[in-house]
């Protein structure tokens, strides 16, 4: 991607769906860690990614209990280090 003289970009079609950035849409544009972070500015990116967290939680929250109890940390290190 190269920036013009006036500082503008394209951003690539499959990254705008992805982001949800539609045509004429307002973005935000965010400095973090030597990063530019471009999304949507209606937040619908922010919402997929909430969506995805809350998902990945739920999955964790399934699992929680059902491990060998017995077993403890230097136990499963050995076991996951030996293979």
């Amino acid at each position: 991607m190269r920036v013009s003289e006036k500082g503008q970009i394209t951003i690539p079609k499959h990254l705008r769906e992805r982001a949800g950035i539609a045509p004429n849409s307002e973005v935000t544009v965010d400095f973090d860690g030597g990063r530019l972070i471009i999304a949507a500015a209606d937040g619908h990116a922010e919402k997929a990614n909430r969506a995805r967290l809350e998902r990945f939680l739920k999955a964790l929250r399934k699992l929680e209990g059902t491990g060998d109890q017995s077993i403890d940390a230097d136990q499963l290190m050995k076991m996951t280090r030996d293979r």
